[in-house]
């Protein structure tokens, strides 16, 4: 079976401990490949711009994705295209608002607004696990400092707005992730995003385009859009949505990290302190944080598959030692979208 194929499994077709710790590698993954990469584009502000250089990278990440996976219609219902297009809004929206408010207040500041949205979605969705969200907030704070940087109004406001657009492609991304197989939507939702994104970017910096920033460029897409947005898209069928917002806490945490390895920026007492709070949320995002599998609703079996119900059950298996019943449905959640 191909990893498209794998992704695309059902969840109930996974064991629930693999799926836990699966999602959790794959966001892991995803954060530090799209901080390294803003690391690395750091050097291009001068010469394009943060929103030129964000236009770039998303108008080539669209194109990467439309080539690689090439979307026909026919694979879409239309509530589900219509979804994959609200995708790309909000992901332009994400992308170019706090490229907006990082060119008017402290990176650090508008990171901490910015993680106001996944941070909102884990205190609604995560049930009776709030600490994790709040103790990610707490660490957030200590890491980002936000209390050194002034407030500019019109910076606060691109930060809080690419907070809502963060917290909604969380959501969105599930919904999508869940009801398109493989990474279709993606393919679509990422173009979406490129072009609105080229539209609102390009007189900010494209006239002083060359073929080697161009290059560079292509390369920077794959590492900071395609690979993440990908492993975003996997780990959100593997996670609920609310363990999934606790765990981007660690996002912060490994800018910070970015920063010390490619910028040299050496961070001081209390955003260590952050990291070490932020981690602790995260490790325990990742313990709780696994969906349920949802119910099966067609009752016709699929052809080669042999259903579930008429499985005589395995002699083979070890049984399950006493307690082990309990923990497995409390640390369960319920999944996010139908």
């Amino acid at each position: 079976m191909s990893p498209l194929e794998t992704a695309a499994r059902p969840l109930a077709a996974r064991p629930r401990l693999h799926t836990a710790q699966g999602g959790a590698l794959m966001a892991m993954g995803s954060m530090s490949s799209v901080q390294l990469g803003l690391a690395l584009s750091v050097p291009l502000f001068a010469q394009l711009g943060a929103l030129g250089t964000a236009g770039l990278r998303l108008a080539w990440a669209g194109l990467l994705v439309l080539l690689l996976i090439r979307p026909r219609p026919r694979d879409f219902a239309r509530r589900d295209l219509l979804a994959s297009v609200l995708l790309g809004l909000v992901t332009a929206g994400m992308v170019v608002l706090f490229m907006l408010a990082a060119a008017r207040i402290p990176l650090g500041t508008a990171s901490a607004l910015e993680f106001l949205g996944p941070l909102a979605v884990s205190l609604l969705r995560s049930g009776g696990r709030k600490h994790w969200a709040v103790l990610a907030g707490f660490g957030v704070v200590l890491l980002t400092e936000p209390w050194q940087g002034g407030i500019d109004p019109a910076g606060l406001g691109f930060a809080l707005g690419a907070a809502a657009c963060w917290g909604a492609y969380i959501l969105l991304t599930q919904r999508v992730g869940d009801q398109v197989t493989g990474l279709k939507g993606l393919a679509v939702s990422l173009p979406v995003a490129g072009v609105v994104a080229t539209l609102v970017a390009a007189p900010s910096g494209f006239g002083r385009l060359t073929w080697p920033l161009l290059l560079v460029m292509l390369g920077l897409a794959v590492l900071s859009t395609v690979v993440p947005y990908t492993l975003e898209f996997l780990a959100l069928r593997r996670l609920s949505a609310g363990a999934f917002g606790t765990l981007m806490s660690l996002e912060p945490a490994i800018a910070l990290v970015m920063g010390l390895l490619v910028l040299g920026q050496v961070p001081g007492a209390a955003p260590a302190v952050g990291v070490v709070l932020v981690v602790i949320a995260g490790a325990g995002a990742t313990r709780t944080g696994a969906r349920e599998a949802e119910p099966v609703q067609d009752t016709q079996p699929v052809q080669g598959v042999v259903p579930v119900r008429d499985v005589e059950p395995r002699q083979d298996v070890e049984p399950v030692r006493e307690g082990e019943a309990s923990v497995e449905a409390e640390d369960r959640e319920p999944a996010l979208c139908a």
